[in-house]
């Protein structure tokens, strides 16, 4: 008594990427036009918002570290220095 041996056997894994070798029967690996399918390349869809979410984080920190340092007495009586001189207001 016999058993079906290619039953027992699994297939074995496929190859992918530039392993990969088209097999012209096989509907997944053809192109339109019978020939090999292109794979697509990897997608960098999300890439310019990832850009756009990091350089705002990055204006944010540089606005809160100004805001920081213009509040500080030393500056506000720098700029105010500045200006009352160049108005001609003080001494």
């Amino acid at each position: 008594m016999s058993t079906p041996l290619a039953a027992a056997v699994p297939e074995p894994p496929r190859a992918v990427g530039a392993d990969a070798v088209p097999d012209a029967t096989d509907p997944d690996t053809t192109g339109s036009a019978g020939g090999p399918a292109t794979v697509p390349a990897l997608s960098d869809e999300g890439a310019t918002t990832a850009e756009y979410a990091i350089t705002t984080l990055a204006a944010c920190g540089f606005g809160a570290l100004l805001v920081m340092i213009l509040k500080s007495d030393t500056v506000r009586d720098a700029v105010q220095s500045i200006i009352t001189t160049a108005l001609g207001l003080g001494g």
